[in-house]
């Protein structure tokens, strides 16, 4: 019987990762431009560090997480986002102590048990970026206008900045009995897990894509009517910094995140080509995160990318190109196999990619071989090419073939590529 993937998890092909690769050079280009440094960190953790940091009685928590017990009876779990270990990582080795400012990154894969659809998998992965240190608007600033300018870099620009604030534990109380309120009276129209939200999570009613929940929260309470003095305050400050560098930002008081760490700022960037998964990047500032998990009070801000909606929007932008050898050498009795196979290594330790055949069969085959891999040129050597020490190099494209010396072919060969 054929083994084949599990559902929600997706083999990335060769055809498809030339543009993951892209997508991975230019975050780590950008990024680093912006002073953000990579940071790697493990794909399993304790269960503790995700139901702590990201809530109970979140969905990803709730229903999503693939955790199991180890050997010793110790509860682990496959990392469902990026921003909790990252901040783990920042607590136990301290980075902090050498400079109050840490701007980190991340790409890999995370894990959750949800449905699959497209944009969605149960294995996805994301390019975070996390800055701790700063409780101001420039920091949360900053990191919006990067992510913005990695989707323009890309080649993305038909995106929507939506922008909202959470307000913060002096404000958002008050908010979440008033919403519990407006939501009670509503039970019949919401959905079952919304039933549950209402209760246990009321912003994450905000975030359900079904259709009547989601016209039950369009008159309900707003965020924005109760903000603090203060959170007005960063609020406005960030507008203006976002206002002054010309990025334009849509006023979303609907817009909530699916992680009860977040506060003050949060933001998504989102298109229409994706369906209900139109979200391409969110994020936002969670400035109690670093203290819930056993570290120092400091604040923090940062962003997620799905990979997977990105590369789609790319691969419907520009379909990647087909790959192909730079050279490709056919090699006509021993001899020829033998001086090949030397050229061959020295070529590709130079960088210029370069195919042979095993099995060493004749000049058509070998010909064939090489139109089908797509190799740009094709050097073909036999006994008579080698006793004349003159090689024959033949263009793929225009069919055009001249001779080569054998004894400088190498030099030839890199001088071209």
């Amino acid at each position: 019987m054929e083994i084949t993937s599990i559902k929600g998890f997706r083999d990335i092909l060769p055809e498809e990762t030339g543009i993951w690769q892209r997508l991975e050079a230019e975050a780590r280009r950008v990024f680093e431009a912006f002073g953000f440094q990579e940071i790697k960190t493990p794909i399993l953790e304790k269960t503790e560090l995700f139901s702590r940091g990201i809530g109970q009685e979140t969905d990803i928590v709730s229903k999503e997480m693939y955790s199991f017990k180890d050997i010793k009876d110790r509860s682990m779990t496959m990392r469902p986002e990026a921003t909790a270990s990252v901040t783990r990582a920042y607590i136990q080795h301290r980075p902090y102590r050498k400079y109050p400012i840490q701007k980190l990154y991340s790409i890999g894969p995370m894990f959750r048990h949800e449905r699959p659809q497209k944009g969605r998998f149960r294995q996805f992965h994301q390019i975070n970026a996390e800055l701790f240190g700063d409780p101001g608007s420039k920091s949360d600033a900053d990191i919006i206008f990067m992510a913005m300018y990695l989707f323009e870099s890309v080649g993305l620009d038909d995106l929507t900045l939506n922008l909202n604030s959470l307000g913060c534990p002096e404000c958002r109380p008050l908010f979440k009995e008033k919403l519990k309120g407006y939501l009670s009276d509503k039970m019949p129209s919401l959905c079952s897990d919304c039933e549950r939200r209402a209760v246990t999570n009321p912003l994450r009613v905000f975030d359900c894509k079904v259709e009547s929940c989601k016209e039950v929260v369009l008159a309900a309470p707003s965020i924005s009517e109760f903000l603090c003095q203060a959170c007005q305050e960063h609020f406005e400050s960030l507008q203006g910094y976002l206002n002054g560098s010309d990025i334009r930002f849509v006023l979303n008081k609907r817009l909530v995140r699916g992680l009860d760490y977040y506060n003050r700022t949060t933001f998504e960037i989102q298109t229409e080509h994706l369906g209900a998964q139109n979200a391409v990047a969110g994020g936002g500032r969670y400035d109690g995160l670093v203290k819930l998990l056993g570290g120092p009070d400091h604040p923090a801000t940062g962003f997620a990318v799905g990979m997977e909606r990105v590369v789609a929007l790319l691969t419907d932008k520009q379909a990647p190109e087909p790959k192909g050898p730079d050279l490709f050498i056919a090699a006509l009795g021993e001899p020829a196999d033998r001086a090949s196979f030397k050229w061959v290594e020295a070529l590709r330790k130079s960088g210029v990619w370069v195919e042979l055949d095993y099995a060493s069969k004749g000049l058509k085959s070998q010909m064939k071989k090489a139109g089908r891999l797509g190799a740009k040129k094709v050097l073909i050597v036999g006994d008579d090419e080698l006793d004349s020490g003159r090689g024959i190099l033949r263009d793929m494209l225009t069919k055009e073939q001249v001779e080569v010396d054998l004894k400088e072919v190498i030099e030839i060969i890199k001088g071209i590529f």
